[in-house]
């Protein structure tokens, strides 16, 4: 390019005069020129600004998603844990099942985890409140909800719990249907004489224990492999409510009902009184016998 077609600094190239014409205003004057004000652009926005909403968003939705997923697994998580696994030991002579150590009796929250010395508990803390402990007696399916924090309240109770083991095999159509019918012919307890749904019996899943079956009244547990009806009745009539040959409670630690009152003692015989006026005739001046109360017939003590 020559210096003869080089645009001047601000204005037309060289040789050439600009063809602009000057803006002038209605009148035809010439206008003012323009205003050197520069346009004011807007302040670009950080990414943290551009994307505030979506974030607020997905923050939300997570803490949504992890407050579910905490109330979900904590009401899925096991309300009690096992530190050892019972043993089957022989029973002794004229006695039906085996005892097992006492583990307490004292209450907790429903929402408590309980670690149990030794499964299946026969004893040891418990929820009480309703709906979660003692638990309603009747035949609890594979799946409910039937947590030992609740059925040890109904051991304390004087009441019998039936449980199974569907990893062992007890959860076929015939055997739960034979759990239905072990409740159905439940008997009276012995002493309080309290009537099958009261208290007992719970028929329950369980598989943190040695055998298919165990039947437990308080402190007591009786281990089968085979479903024995009438052994579990008995072994309830025998243990379930117990008491001392002195009249005292020796089990469940909540009785339903007073103990059944000792023999009375022979009476010591009555002295006349001076004043009292002589009998017409000998069969008179005897006392009248009054039959004595026998007391309840009670299990015999283990």
């Amino acid at each position: 390019m020559t210096d003869s077609t080089k645009r001047p600094a601000g204005g037309a190239p060289a040789g050439k005069t600009s063809s602009r014409k000057p803006s002038s205003g209605p009148t035809g004057s010439p206008r003012a020129g323009r205003r050197s004000t520069q346009r004011r652009r807007h302040e670009e926005q950080s990414a943290l600004q551009r994307f505030r909403t979506p974030i607020i968003a997905i923050a939300v939705i997570a803490v949504v998603v992890g407050v579910s997923a905490f109330v979900f697994t904590s009401a899925a998580a096991p309300t009690y844990a096992c530190t050892t696994i019972d043993t089957v030991k022989p029973a002794a002579s004229g006695e039906i099942g085996q005892i097992q150590p006492d583990m307490g009796n004292q209450h907790v929250s429903s929402g408590e985890k309980v670690t149990y010395p030794v499964c299946p508990p026969a004893s040891g803390k418990h929820v009480n409140r309703s709906g979660y402990g003692p638990l309603q007696p009747k035949v609890y399916g594979p799946d409910d909800n039937s947590s030992p924090t609740g059925w040890v309240h109904n051991l304390e109770h004087g009441g019998l719990v039936l449980l199974y083991s569907c990893d062992k095999g007890a959860c076929d159509d015939a055997t739960l249907q034979a759990l239905r019918d072990f409740s159905a012919g439940f008997p009276t307890s012995a002493i309080c004489q309290i009537p099958p749904g009261t208290v007992g019996p719970v028929v329950a899943r369980f598989e943190q224990m040695p055998t298919k079956f165990a039947a437990l009244v308080w402190n007591r547990v009786l281990y089968m492999d085979t479903l024995d009806t009438q052994q579990v009745y008995d072994f309830f009539l025998q243990y379930g409510e117990r008491v001392s040959p002195d009249g005292q409670w020796i089990s469940p630690p909540e009785p339903q009902c007073n103990p059944p009152s000792a023999s009375p003692a022979p009476s010591a015989p009555v002295e006349a009184s001076p004043s009292a006026a002589p009998s017409e005739s000998p069969a008179a001046s005897a006392p009248a016998a009054s039959p004595s109360v026998q007391p309840s017939p009670s299990p015999s003590a283990s």
